[in-house]
């Protein structure tokens, strides 16, 4: 494939992530006109906004950094999974009701992760350690919780779920450091 056709694939690809940006953001809005379930405020429509917005910047950056299919397969995997618990646990908590003080670990996991990859320059093996670390910090939540006895079942069975996607994103960012030493090696060889 030409750079030119990668380069409009790629277009494509970034139209279609913003454009299912702006309908998530439009559909509570449309809801709201069919069901009183749906009671969004301003706040409400401006903090997912914006959470919207960080993630589709987050993923294109990303895909500037690299094409490595595996690199971008785990910072999907990575924006997504932090999207769904900052949004769970921001609407309605993930332990308890979302004034719970304990829902407070999992911002603290967040952090752990944002620092952590910047640190790293979100290379491909330091977004492993990342990651890894990440999902010790996921555990260490989900034994505090047994621990404390916090949570019920359904709730234990929320984090473990919430836990599962980050040692697969640790497991694809090593694919993609391993994927750049082995096409620096063949570049190295090529220039020999």
């Amino acid at each position: 494939m030409s750079g030119t056709q990668s380069a409009t694939r790629m277009d494509h690809w970034r139209i279609a992530r913003w454009s299912i940006a702006a309908i998530l953001l439009v559909l509570p809005a449309v809801a709201m006109q069919f069901t009183r379930e749906v009671n969004w405020g301003p706040g409400d429509f401006i903090v997912f906004g914006a959470m919207l917005f960080m993630v589709c910047a987050a993923f294109d950056l990303a895909t500037r950094r690299t094409g490595n299919r595996a690199y971008l397969a785990a910072a999907a995997i990575a924006l997504v999974t932090a999207f769904v618990m900052t949004w769970a646990n921001l609407a309605v908590g993930i332990i308890g009701s979302e004034d719970h003080p304990a829902n407070l670990m999992f911002c603290f996991v967040l952090i752990i992760g944002v620092v952590s990859a910047l640190v790293e320059g979100l290379k491909p093996l330091g977004m492993a350690r990342t990651m890894s670390a990440v999902a010790l910090a996921m555990a260490m939540v989900e034994l505090a919780v047994i621990g404390l006895q916090l949570g019920t079942t359904r709730e234990l069975v929320m984090i473990a779920v919430l836990t599962l996607p980050w040692p697969v994103c640790a497991w694809l960012f090593r694919k993609a450091a391993q994927d750049e030493i082995v096409a620096e090696a063949i570049a190295q060889s090529g220039d020999a």
